[in-house]
């Protein structure tokens, strides 16, 4: 152990979303002092500024390249999870949807005893970290750090798209994240000037010059120091160095759904009987540790384009200069440009299948291209019954913990999915796709009766990028932190990521983990 052991206010443990957000707001304070570790490199790539490159990150520097185990209910499958390693993490390499998802989840997060998180309560931390273009109202906030626009460019068959939800009756929804989420509809986007407006651009760029803000990258966290029930700082390796940070104040743990359960695990913290299977000694019983794993699963049910409009000429030399000289054209799409949120139950409160669309062959994440002009549907479970965990494979920092989705467990699952596949095709036969439908590549004509489509989800489902729960907030047996996000039972520790969430949103992710860390530092500061 190197002898530089330095001492800060606060420790922030990952660079993502909620760490950026939480650096930038502690740091208002010019007598506090923070610690910003992030195990990623302190270059963000090209492709992560230009938003319709993100794919091409996927299993880069910049990706932890996760992937679980052998998912039982998928054919034994190994789902590949990318995850952001970078300043923003995960909102530097994904599609810069902005959605917050029901106002019935967070009242829901309410009623299961936590109290301060319902709709009425998160609101207004929502408006306080967006910028909207289109000015503010009741629902939304304008002036924040993070940019939040329309489109720029919108492809001829997102406009199809909207239409054929049209002909089925699906009512137009101009903005979901208002008063009715139900409808179809455009996507609202993360970007600035047709660039990509991650977390780091927003919260930690304007910060970094702070006096009081330290920021070390490569430096990945191995273990909390916890002495009496309370935690003191966090042992990190950097450049071959295990070195060590300490707090006066807090350790904040930022790392999300797989990296903050695992420092957790690796500290001594969790259920005691796996910690003991895994070498380690137990501090501190909390068995929901890992527990309550929830994701949101998707299927690509996608079809040849008759004409050549798609992204597939995305970069193509008129389009490359175009957007280099103008941040316009198809470069600005997000690719995933508009979507549908319904309920496939008259009956349910919210609804359970989001049903994104986008102008390009996007299947195996973008990692298997196609030069045919294709489009895809994109039908997504948003409120799945099936749960999962993250445990330890080894003692060792380095080595990635199993992730264990148990994706589509449940029958009530997999009907979403299989009702979304349906939907999708008569999308796809409406007089608005006439003149642009080819023939279907995914699942293909062959597969036509349930049981033909239940296989094909089980053979190419994969994950839609949402992982969040494993470190839950309540005040059950299983709840990791408290209402206050304060890890129960050690002091000075919390968790502020999307592993918090006790139950997954219906909708995208990263807005409400920006929310979770805005509200956290009002928290932080008023327990200080």
């Amino acid at each position: 152990m190197t002898n530089r052991t330095k001492t800060y206010d606060y420790i922030i443990v990952g660079a993502g979303s909620a760490g950026c957000v939480l650096a930038a707001r502690l740091t208002e304070d010019p007598r506090v002092r923070v610690l910003l570790l992030e195990a990623g490199g302190p270059a963000i790539p090209r492709e992560s500024k230009i938003p319709a490159a993100f794919s091409r990150l996927y299993k880069s520097a910049v990706d932890w390249n996760y992937s679980t185990e052998p998912e039982p209910y998928l054919n034994g499958r190994r789902l590949y999870w990318p995850r952001g390693k970078m300043l923003g993490g995960s909102s530097g390499i994904n599609a810069m949807i902005y959605m917050r998802g029901n106002a019935l989840d967070y009242d829901h997060w309410q009623t299961l005893g936590n109290a301060g998180w319902g709709y009425a309560d998160v609101l207004p931390y929502f408006k306080k970290s967006e910028n909207q273009t289109r000015g503010a109202s009741s629902f939304h906030g304008a002036g924040g750090p993070l940019n939040v626009t329309d489109l720029r460019h919108v492809n001829p068959l997102t406009r199809a798209f909207l239409s054929a939800a049209g002909e089925l009756g699906i009512a137009a929804n101009s903005d979901f994240n208002a008063a009715r989420q139900e409808g179809a509809g455009l996507y609202q986007v993360t970007q600035k000037k047709g660039k990509r407006h991650s977390a780091a651009d927003a919260f930690l760029e304007p910060s970094v010059r702070c006096k009081n803000l330290s920021v070390l990258t490569g430096a990945h966290a191995t273990q909390l120091v916890i002495e009496k029930g309370r935690a003191l700082g966090i042992a990190y390796v950097r450049e071959g160095v295990l070195e060590e940070a300490r707090a006066d104040g807090e350790v904040i743990l930022c790392g999300g759904t797989v990296n903050s359960p695992q420092l957790l695990l690796l500290s001594g913290i969790g259920p005691p009987n796996e910690l003991e299977r895994a070498g380690i000694n137990a501090v501190h019983n909390l068995p929901g540790v890992g527990k309550n794993l929830q994701d949101h699963m998707m299927v690509s049910v996608g079809y040849l384009c008759t004409k050549p409009v798609t992204l597939a000429s995305a970069e193509s030399l008129p389009s490359l200069m175009r957007y280099f000289l103008f941040k316009r054209g198809p470069l600005v799409s997000n690719v995933a440009e508009a979507g549908i949120f319904l309920r496939t139950k008259s009956e349910l409160a919210e609804p359970d299948l989001q049903l994104l669309f986008g102008p390009a062959y996007y299947v195996n994440h973008g990692l298997t291209p196609r030069k045919e002009h294709c489009f895809g549907f994109g039908p997504t479970l948003i409120t799945p019954e099936s749960r999962g965990e993250i445990s330890l494979r080894s003692t060792n920092p380095q080595e990635p913990p199993a992730i264990r989705a148990n994706y589509l467990s449940t029958e009530a699952d997999m009907q979403v999915i299989v009702h979304g596949v349906r939907l999708s095709r008569q999308l796809a036969h409406s007089k608005a796709f006439e003149t642009y439908c080819g023939d279907e590549l995914h699942p293909g004509e062959q597969v036509q009766n349930d049981d033909e489509i239940v296989e094909f989800v089980r053979r190419e489902a994969e994950t839609l990028y949402h992982p969040v729960g494993t470190c839950k907030m309540g005040s059950d047996s299983m709840a990791v932190v408290d209402a206050r996000l304060r890890v129960r039972g050690i002091e000075k520790l919390r968790v502020v990521d999307a592993s918090i969430m006790p139950r997954i949103i219906a909708g995208n992710t990263n807005a409400p983990t920006i929310m979770i860390a805005e509200k956290a530092a009002d928290m932080i500061r008023e327990d200080a």
